[in-house]
């Protein structure tokens, strides 16, 4: 799975407003709202990220995460078998096997979350082939390419089953990044999840879009932005979030809370963190001319107050993107993309050896009640 794209000026924000006086806790200050849970709604998970390259890593994430939540999310985000698709032909051996694998890890008394990904990891362009080309088009909505990605999420659904569908990674993106093709790419998306729906009536269908590049966005027209992916959200069946607040430099639950309030105010759809998680140590990346300071405190103030907008604010779910540290993942990285690797490495709710941080007894504690 890909997972790795950057936004610079983004994280030239965030370098820019990092704390200047590291907290330093001997312990974290405890929340004391956090024992209120009694009667929880809101679903909690994990995705099936490895910390680690081996089978055992992998076989262990999926016991762990299937130990630790009610709901856990699979991310198909690489490559897309186009070709396959347009000229019914055999899908590529890699991705058929891959995903009888996750298939296969799927326990009986779980939710799912299906989360797949239409955009390259640049969020520019269409995803490319398992051969490595983008399929060739005259307009992104082109009735091809339409076709071929229903084919694409129909067979992924139909061997998933899915509870929760998320026909589109990080969406808004598109808008940022390549702004001329948003509009037609947009009439693309609207269709394929008006086609989904038909099939599968009963499929909660979303597509995903970044709290931290919607909320007090970097680009020109800022305002005009949020109107319109504010009113794409709301032509879902629930409002799918992306969140990394680390990314927009933020360090203390008032930071937090004002992007939940946003979100809050600008949504009327039940909302689902579909992916999110918080640095617990340092982020120091010299070739990007990254440092945010962070710590385990600040990752446990950023739990607590997400899970207590799911709770207040009636969420469906929450997913912690990795439930541990994947440092030992990390070494396997090609070299150019070791550098982009570090910036989530820290975010786990264990740490590189499995330990377990504060946030962690938070999410015990909120899971068991």
């Amino acid at each position: 799975m890909t997972r790795f794209f950057i936004f610079l000026a983004t994280f030239a924000l965030s370098a820019a407003c990092s704390k200047t006086d590291p907290v330093g806790y001997d312990s974290c200050p405890d929340n004391p709202e956090i024992g209120n849970f009694s009667g929880r709604t809101f679903k909690m998970g994990f995705t099936s990220w490895s910390y680690g390259p081996e089978l055992n890593d992998v076989t262990s994430t999926y016991d762990f995460i299937h130990a630790n939540g009610d709901i856990y999310a699979e991310h198909i985000d690489d490559k897309i078998p186009w070709q396959a698709w347009m000229d019914d032909t055999k899908l590529p051996d890699e991705f058929s096997e891959n995903i009888a694998f996750k298939v296969s890890k799927k326990p009986t008394d779980k939710d799912l979350l299906l989360s797949v990904s239409i955009l390259n990891t640049l969020r520019t362009d269409l995803q490319e082939d398992f051969d490595g080309n983008t399929p060739v088009y005259n307009s992104i909505n082109d009735r091809h390419i339409e076709n071929a990605y229903i084919k694409h999420l129909e067979y992924l659904i139909e061997q998933f089953q899915p509870d929760y569908l998320v026909l589109g990674i990080e969406v808004n993106e598109m808008w940022i990044n390549a702004n001329t093709k948003w509009a037609e790419f947009k009439e693309l998306m609207l269709n394929i999840h008006h086609r989904i729906k038909l099939t599968y009536p009963d499929l909660m269908v979303s597509q995903s879009v970044t709290l931290h590049n919607y909320y007090d966005p970097q680009v020109f027209g800022a305002e005009a932005y949020i109107e319109e992916i504010s009113e794409f959200i709301n032509q879902m069946d629930f409002a799918a979030i992306s969140f990394y607040p680390f990314f927009k430099g933020f360090h203390s639950a008032e930071d937090f809370q004002k992007a939940f309030d946003f979100l809050h105010n600008e949504v009327t759809k039940p909302i689902a963190f579909v992916e999110t998680s918080h640095i617990a140590e340092d982020l120091s990346v010299p070739s990007l001319n990254l440092y945010i300071q962070g710590d385990e405190c600040e990752q446990k103030a950023y739990l607590e107050t997400l899970l207590l907008n799911a709770r207040d604010q009636n969420y469906e779910f929450i997913i912690w993107w990795a439930h541990r540290d994947f440092d030992a993942l990390l070494e396997i990285f090609p070299e150019d993309l070791q550098d982009l690797g570090k910036i989530w490495r820290d975010t786990g709710l264990l740490d590189e050896s499995g330990t377990p941080r504060p946030a962690f007894e938070v999410w015990e504690k909120v899971l068991g009640l």
